[in-house]
């Protein structure tokens, strides 16, 4: 956390999906999941001030989407949700890929109601925030609790796990994958049977979206192959970026080293405990 000049700025980290089974459709059509959400030292970073006019403005709005943007749709939130009159200015430093899988609008929209809940002294807890988090997405409150979780039904219910916090060499292919697009698809693998945390950590689970990814978009397809000649590789929720684990960082990097610059790519450490609270965490 830093806070100066009355701006107070935190981390706004990614996400990967260690794993994603679907095990039906509801009759709303929405899918439910199993899947491990772990963060990552790498991401975001949000930066906020209060005003006293009750505006809010979102600084440098890189996606273009004004209101619609999830910082600014969870700054009216929390405003509205509080009765607070205080407003603010936000500034996005965007270093997450839309499309990816990783999670970059739910992880700011998170921490932007962390910072203001601070800045705005409105004293709720991490469940409540959570709970308006809820109402921009199901990841949300995932980013929000800050701890790895195993997610079940369409990613609203969790526990915390801890699984291991290796290195890992993150991919982005020059592609962006629509989720809803993914979700129609009617060869989707939707009857996944219900697995364990134990079935997971014996390897008995996979991404059950990756087929469909790597059909419909081979880019996706060709990093893949390229990333499973070097170690076992992955694909993070519904793409496009993949990832692979490593022991050490000098590891991962050797293999950054040799990939094709037609891909994006950076080197980051498995974090159970989410960066979002990092400073948190250092002082007890």
């Amino acid at each position: 956390m830093n806070k100066q000049d009355g701006w107070l700025s935190r981390a706004a980290p990614a996400k990967l999906n260690l794993f994603l089974h679907i095990t039906h459709r509801r009759d709303d059509g929405m899918h439910c999941l199993q899947t491990i959400f772990q963060f990552i030292d790498y991401g975001d970073e949000i930066a906020a001030t209060s005003r006293q006019d009750g505006s809010i403005s979102l600084q440098d709005d890189v996606l273009g989407l004004g209101d619609d943007n999830l910082i600014v749709r969870a700054a009216k939130l929390l405003q509205q949700s509080s009765k607070t009159n205080l407003g603010a200015d936000i500034r996005l430093e965007k270093r997450l890929p839309a499309g990816g899988g990783l999670g970059g609008g739910s992880s700011d929209a998170a921490t932007t109601l962390v910072i203001l809940n601070q800045l705005w002294q409105c004293g709720l807890s991490r469940s409540q925030l959570a709970d308006l988090g809820l109402k921009l997405g199901a990841d949300v409150p995932i980013f929000v609790h800050g701890h790895a979780a195993w997610a079940e039904g369409v990613g609203e219910e969790f526990s915390p796990v801890d699984p291991p916090e290796p290195w890992y060499l993150v991919v982005k292919p020059s592609v962006e994958v629509s989720t809803a697009e993914i979700f129609s698809i009617s060869e989707l693998t939707r009857d996944c049977p219900p697995i364990t945390i134990r079935d997971f950590l014996a390897g008995h689970a996979s991404n059950v979206c990756e087929p469909i990814v790597r059909k419909h978009y081979p880019e996706v397809d060709k990093a893949l192959n390229w990333l499973e000649k070097h170690a076992k590789a992955s694909m993070t929720g519904t793409g496009s970026c993949i990832f692979a684990e490593f022991e050490t960082e000098q590891q991962a990097e050797e293999v950054q080293a040799q990939l094709p610059n037609i891909w994006q790519s950076f080197v980051a450490k498995g974090c159970n405990h989410s960066p979002l609270y990092r400073d948190e965490a250092a002082k007890s």
